[in-house]
């Protein structure tokens, strides 16, 4: 079953990109699996996705260009024009002389001759060396802001990366950015749900013309064994059974109401059918209100997510790696 109701389309203020898709898939899971990443991409688009989101890190660029390409086998897209494709650069890649190689090896992962949006996945950088994850703490090095992002500029300019942006970006990165940027960056992505709505920064971005899109909108990050905040939360739950929709669809309506995309994760057919249906109703204005309400709390931090317990950070300060803002 197709999508019936169209997903709407969003104009980044930078580069020169399609219109990018109100809501897009992501790819991230671990272990990867290529036929099952493969077949659920293809099943993805059936049911009316066009925004895929990867990443060098993921090993989901390959599976992701060959369903694209079966898609356009099939008929399923007329082009690869049709999509919306989203790579990042990974933090032993963010230094100048690696960010055109970089690109260069995730397009012929992807079979493709450019990337609709490029993003810095952290604004961490790691020694250059094989990809360990997670990473040592003593491999983080200072990051050359205003160098990396002279050479993502370069990737726009030769019209490999259609628009350049970042990933996991505080309002204090985006400074260091911005202060170098003849491209400023079209998109941050970020951890943003009900559970964690980062009220600073999408102030920051709407001022700046910065498009955010949100990862784990369902908070689906949550690798400890405290349980899911967002599918859990009483609050949505109730908004859910009012409105006669399911927690993920509230979560991920919410998010696209506040000007955001959603980049939802799911291989399950009906899920992928039921995360697309969120277009054609409303939030009311109570329900936005009990939203705004909801204990706010982060669940993913570099430290966390990137970088092993035991080392030391010798080259860089961990405060101008983690920080929270809400």
């Amino acid at each position: 079953m197709a999508l019936t109701t169209a997903v709407p389309e969003v104009v980044l203020r930078s580069g020169n990109a399609r219109p990018m898709p109100a809501i897009g898939m992501g790819t991230a899971k671990f272990p990867v699996v290529h036929e099952t990443t493969r077949d659920a991409v293809l099943a993805a688009v059936e049911a009316g996705f066009r925004h895929f989101d990867t990443a060098s890190l993921y090993g989901t660029e390959l599976p992701l260009g060959e369903a694209i390409a079966e898609a356009v086998r099939r008929g399923l897209v007329a082009s690869r024009e049709e999509v919306f494709i989203t790579s990042k650069l990974w933090c032993t890649q963010c230094h100048p002389h690696l960010v055109l190689p970089s690109l260069r090896e995730s397009l012929r992962n992807l079979q493709m001759e450019y990337v609709d949006l490029y993003l810095i996945h952290w604004p961490v950088s790691l020694k250059p060396a094989p990809r360990v994850f997670p990473a040592k703490r003593e491999d983080a090095v200072p990051f050359d802001f205003e160098g990396v992002w002279r050479e993502m500029e370069e990737c726009h300019r030769l019209g490999l990366a259609k628009a350049i942006g970042v990933s996991n970006f505080t309002t204090w990165h985006l400074d260091k950015i911005m202060a170098a940027a003849t491209v400023p960056p079209a998109v941050n992505q970020v951890e943003l749900n009900p559970v964690w709505q980062q009220r600073k920064l999408r102030a920051y971005c709407a001022e700046k013309g910065i498009h955010v899109t949100a990862y784990s909108p369902l908070g689906g990050q949550n690798w400890t064994e405290e349980g899911n905040a967002v599918l859990e939360s009483q609050v949505l739950a109730e908004i859910a059974m009012a409105r006669g929709k399911c927690i993920a669809q509230v979560a991920l309506r919410w998010i696209y109401e506040q000007g955001l995309t959603p980049i939802v994760k799911s291989f399950s057919k009906e899920r992928l059918m039921q995360n697309l249906q969120i277009f054609d109703w409303d939030l009311t204005d109570d329900d936005l209100i009990k939203i705004g309400q909801i204990p706010q709390k982060k669940i993913v931090t570099a430290t966390s997510i990137l970088f092993s317990p035991e080392g030391d950070f010798t080259s860089v300060n961990l405060s101008d790696i983690d920080i929270v803002e809400e």
